[in-house]
């Protein structure tokens, strides 16, 4: 099996509709999953649950549930989708700290999968 196979089933992202979204360039979706620690929206997120913005806090999440999706990172995505909903509905909520902690812990998840996934490239290049 392709190490890059085994690295996105671990994590729980579809390889093969993944790598089509990406006209199977895997150095391409590598350099675009490099650019999500970039993005800002968990943070955005997180400040206006802190605020009680529901609104600027579903445009985040809303947001971040794109990238995740774009990128097939369907763990994160799932984890993204539970605090969405409600936020789209603007419900008055008293978990949405909870919530939100299960995105950031659903995100390092993310982000710990990006970096195998750059140090494996990493590797073939250095292996020729």
């Amino acid at each position: 099996m392709d190490n890059f196979k085994e690295i996105f089933v671990a994590y729980g992202v579809d390889y093969d509709a993944t790598l089509r979204r990406f006209a199977g360039n895997m150095a391409l979706y590598l350099r675009v999953l490099g650019m999500l620690p970039n993005d800002k929206s968990l943070e955005k997120l997180g400040a206006a649950i802190d605020r009680g913005d529901l609104d600027s806090a579903f445009e985040a999440a809303h947001t971040l549930k794109g990238v995740a999706g774009n990128l097939g990172l369907t763990p994160l995505f799932e984890a993204v989708h539970t605090i969405v909903e409600p936020l789209r509905a603007r419900e008055e909520r008293s978990d949405y700290v909870e919530l939100y902690t299960a995105v950031q812990a659903e995100y390092q998840n993310a982000e710990a999968f990006a970096d195998g996934c750059q140090s494996l490239m990493e590797e073939k290049a250095r292996n020729g």
